[in-house]
């Protein structure tokens, strides 16, 4: 089982800073669910802080997933759920509804459909005024790009052209086109944002 738990050296750096947004931003009580759950450190971490809150974590990648299980069994939380295999981008997803969704280092990692897959799916299992919160590197108009990020978008499009920074701005339309209302923003270290949107 140890074997299986992969470890995101990014995590131990923001998972404090991340649940001290997030802890007025999640409902008291119900599901939340993570798209993109990687190695199921944020998860199991979170789930631990907030025992109110059942965590449903998620990854379309299997060994994402074994090490997600991992992560929950070594740990053995009532509050956090198995994997699910769930791709942001397929029409259907494998869970019908939800509190609020969690979605951390994500969408620069992926293709633009990615993005818009994760809109629409929290469109459809959302309720009213629920949250979707994201984390990550992001670029502004009007704001100057930390040479950081500028270096850590080549490494990414050398990965894969389709990856990189999205513009806030772009993001921001396919949440209104989704139903989404205006996100706030929260400045976090290392040149990253907390967006949070909420379902009109």
């Amino acid at each position: 089982m140890e074997e299986a738990r992969l470890k995101s050296p990014s995590v131990a750096r923001n998972r404090e800073a991340i649940l001290e947004v997030l802890r007025p931003v999640l409902p008291q009580r119900g599901v939340v669910l993570e798209i993109a759950s990687g190695s199921g450190e944020h998860a199991a971490f979170f789930a631990e802080r907030l025992p109110d809150l059942v965590f449903w974590p998620s990854d379309p990648d299997a060994a994402a997933r074994r090490s997600i299980a991992a992560w929950g069994q070594s740990l053995g939380l009532a509050n956090l759920r198995a994997p699910l295999a769930l791709d942001a981008r397929e029409d259907e997803w494998p869970i019908d509804a939800a509190d609020a969704i969690l979605c951390i280092n994500m969408i620069h990692i992926s293709p633009w459909s990615a993005t818009e897959g994760l809109f629409k799916g929290a469109a459809r299992i959302l309720p009213s005024s629920a949250p979707l919160y994201l984390y990550g590197p992001f670029r502004r108009q009007g704001v100057e790009t930390a040479p950081s990020n500028i270096e850590f978008e080549a490494w990414l499009k050398a990965k894969d052209p389709a990856y990189g920074l999205r513009d806030l701005e772009a993001v921001a339309g396919c949440a209104l086109r989704n139903g989404f209302l205006d996100p706030a923003v929260v400045e976090m270290p290392a040149n990253n944002l907390s967006v949070i949107f909420r379902r009109a």
